[in-house]
């Protein structure tokens, strides 16, 4: 799969293409449309699926020095109401507030983090590591070739590697032709 291609097939879901084009909108520093939003409408279209089904929450990264929770929740505050009417759950966070939460939420510390893309590095399965910024520009750290083939592996730069295999089984649940390897 191209960038072209996985650019291309993102917007094949109107809510994805809705949040990329209001994304500027929301001025939150270095945001990005990541993870299941995109990954779940790549699966959806490969397996022959709507490409909005199985898409639990679309995830709105970015990352601002302020970490208080008031600034997190100006945020928040606006992207509701930029995305109001598209009906589905929208989840902002700030990446450079994920280590105030992490440990108490998962039981296990990570280090902070100190931009988006370092949020990203760190996903749990290496093919799900991708993001789309306000510019429409990818980021894929580990290319397409095994998100487009459905090849899961756990990632190494992840700090809660004891997650991965739920996490598995839950893509495997909406996806059954994923494979681990």
């Amino acid at each position: 799969m191209t960038e072209a291609e996985f650019l291309h097939t993102i917007r094949l879901n109107p809510v994805n293409a809705a949040i990329l084009d209001r994304l500027p909108q929301l001025q939150a520093p270095q945001a990005h449309l990541v993870a299941g939003a995109l990954f779940g409408t790549v699966w959806n279209v490969r397996s022959g699926q709507p490409p909005q089904v199985h898409i639990r929450d679309y995830d709105l990264f970015y990352w601002d020095a302020d970490t208080s929770y008031e600034a997190e929740d100006a945020v928040i505050r606006r992207a509701d109401a930029l995305f109001a009417d598209l009906n589905v759950r929208v989840e902002v966070r700030n990446q450079a507030r994920v280590h105030l939460w992490f440990g108490q939420k998962h039981g296990v510390t990570r280090p902070p983090l100190g931009s988006v893309r370092e949020g990203i590095d760190q996903f749990l399965v290496e093919c799900t590591c991708v993001g789309v910024d306000e510019r429409g520009e990818l980021y894929a750290p580990h290319g397409l070739a095994d998100l487009a083939a459905g090849h899961l592996r756990p990632n190494p730069r992840n700090h809660t590697l004891t997650l991965y295999a739920a996490k598995v089984a839950d893509y495997r649940q909406r996806w059954p032709w994923l494979r681990e390897g």
